[in-house]
């Protein structure tokens, strides 16, 4: 089967892979879902048992998403809106009433009970379910934010929140009686709610800091990460379960916008707070880890996600090291790191533990870590995941440079059995843009872009200012003139590639991407016509007020006071031309189709 038919069938490759993984905090059982083959979309509940134990199915699919309790011996899952409560011991599944249809089911951590969220006259409430019985915890059945002609919704995650990475709006405390849950109308606001009916307001000045981007409670009090509105500075929290009451821990500041880092904050044993922030002085350029102040990454180790914390060999009970995902020199490379969180001379101490690859994500739980299939017992491999998903189907080997005075990230991908001397036209593969690396030491990521260059291009990737993963300068100078610093970036590196790659015909040069991918593909046809000269672009971004404020102003600014820059990043004053191809979308002077194949485009860039 040809390739764009296999990924579709196999659905990029994942279906069959364990994915979803949770780890009780005892290390007895590993949780995850698994399709049963390469050609099967359907997850089921899986369990792995340590040690020594093999996996057992608990529950078949479809199961979109599951939650566990803090010792995975209870998960709880929806499956057409019907609620369901595994027994991850005895490997039995019942199903339990409920008042509606259930979303985001989660088990409390002694397993005892089940929060979920149901919509009751059209608005979203929160409910709780368990021995007792099943009662209504937050909830404004109906039409209930009138004067707006809207309504109140409890535990559903707040439009801009995914802007922030934020899924989740309702959080069990760590002992079970309590749960911190979003109120969201015409704005949002935090709540603390105790299971016998008691409730309190969070309490900060919303007006100010109208975004809540992160939120964690897995210990002691609940911390929280609030910004205002041009995401410039933000604030630290922890929250008083008693009476709402907040307390500053940190501030974040920056003069474009601050980037907090995923699973920050978050208590350490010993009291003291973990934060990501930027270091920015004395000539460093860095994204790091501080403990109330103190640094605990040096500056050369990009940080890009806390996982968890696992026992120090040898080292006091109260200061386990950090397991983070970062990269370290190069930022094609995404690895996993031990971080000492002890206090002590010698400055950060960072062990290097394993490399990621594709969709692998690190999550820790006890005294195990899972990397992607793995399953690592401190510096030993003591089990893997199944799998039955599909092999790749290519073996890529995309050549990796860094290229112009910037030293941007780029890297080149011939055509299989290429021989020099041949030239090739060019395609420059954007994926989806801004925000986003495409230049990855990833096998997985090159699946389709190896499709293309056997095609007949050299397919080129760069990552211009504006990409995570170099350091914090490099990704927000691209603030309030993204299209003109990338286009100038991407123009720049094809030139310089072309002193190593003679072979690139940079008079043809097609562009690709999709959603900020394809809004940057089109603009650089738009804009530049000498530099780029074919695109299709995938559901493009045509203007920049239909995105989600936060994702907008952090990049163009206030839409209130930049009309200006809003509309010279708007495709639609960016003139036509019939060498753009959009699809899923419309551009006055662009031909567009409401969807295409990959052959299609193939034939429209030739």
């Amino acid at each position: 089967m040809e390739y764009p038919g296999l990924a579709e069938r196999t659905g990029g490759f994942r279906y069959g892979a364990p994915y979803a993984v949770t780890i009780g905090a005892g290390a007895a059982r590993v949780v995850f879902l698994r399709s049963a083959g390469p050609d099967d979309p359907d997850s089921a509940l899986w369990v792995l048992d340590r040690p020594g134990g093999g996996e057992r199915l608990i529950a078949g699919g479809p199961i979109e998403a599951y939650a566990a309790d803090r010792e995975a011996r209870v998960a709880a899952f929806a499956r057409d809106g019907e609620l369901f409560r595994a027994d991850l011991v005895a490997g039995t599944v019942t199903a339990i009433p409920a008042a509606g249809p259930v979303h985001d089911p989660r088990p409390s951590p002694s397993g005892h009970d089940i929060g979920y969220v149901t919509e009751q006259q059209g608005s979203a409430t929160l409910r709780v379910v368990g021995p007792d019985g099943d009662r209504l915890l937050a909830g404004e059945p109906g039409n209930a934010w009138r004067e707006h002609g809207g309504t109140i919704s409890w535990g559903v995650a707040e439009s801009c929140a995914r802007a922030f990475g934020r899924t989740r709006a309702w959080w069990w405390s760590p002992d079970g009686r309590q749960i911190l849950a979003v109120r969201t109308a015409k704005a949002s606001s935090l709540h603390l709610l105790d299971l016998d009916g008691g409730w309190v307001d969070v309490h900060w000045d919303r007006e100010t800091y109208p975004y809540l981007a992160q939120v964690r409670w897995e210990s002691g009090s609940p911390l929280i990460t609030v910004l205002r509105r041009m995401q410039q500075h933000g604030l630290v929290l922890s929250v008083d379960p008693r009476t709402g009451e907040t307390q500053v821990h940190a501030e974040l500041a920056d003069a474009r916008w601050v980037e907090p880092v995923a699973g920050t904050p978050r208590h350490l044993p010993d009291g003291r707070v973990l934060v990501g922030g930027e270091l920015a002085h004395d000539g460093f350029d860095a994204r790091c880890l501080f403990a109330d102040g103190s640094l605990l990454t040096p500056p050369g180790l990009y940080v890009r996600r806390v996982a968890g914390t696992l026992p120090r060999d040898g080292g006091p009970a109260g200061s386990p090291d950090l397991v983070v995902e970062g990269s370290l020199g190069d930022p094609a490379v995404r690895e996993v790191f031990r971080v000492r969180t002890a206090l002590g001379g010698g400055g950060p101490e960072v062990t290097r533990i394993a490399g990621l690859t594709g969709q692998d994500g690190v999550v820790v739980g006890g005294d195990l870590m899972v990397a992607g299939r793995r399953i690592w017992h401190g510096a030993e491999v003591v089990a893997t995941l199944g799998s039955s998903a599909a092999e790749l189907p290519y073996l890529p080997q995309p050549v990796l440079e860094r290229v112009t005075d910037r030293r941007l990230p780029a890297a080149v991908l011939y055509p299989s059995g290429w021989v020099a001397g041949t030239r090739l036209p060019v395609l420059l593969a954007l994926g989806a843009g801004p925000g986003h690396q495409q230049v990855r030491a990833d096998s997985a990521a090159w699946q389709e872009r190896q499709w293309w260059a056997d095609a007949g291009f050299a397919v080129v990737s760069i990552d211009p200012r504006g990409t995570p993963g170099v350091a914090p300068s490099f990704e927000k100078a691209v603030h309030r003139r993204l299209a003109d610093v990338i286009l100038a970036n991407l123009a720049d590196a094809l030139q310089t590639l072309l002193g190593k790659h003679p072979d690139l015909d940079l008079g043809r040069v097609a562009v690709h991407g999709h959603g900020l991918g394809g809004w940057l593909a089109a603009m650089a046809v738009l804009r530049r016509p000498d530099d780029f000269h074919r695109a299709v672009a995938r559901r493009p971004v045509i203007d920049w007020h239909d995105l989600p404020a936060p994702i907008a102003e952090r990049y163009l600014g206030d839409r209130s006071d930049a009309a200006d820059v809003y509309a010279h990043h708007s495709l639609r004053t960016a003139g036509a031309s019939d060498a753009v191809l959009l699809i899923g979308a419309e551009l006055p002077g662009c031909p567009s189709v409401p969807s295409a194949t990959l052959p299609e485009e193939l034939a429209f860039l030739t």
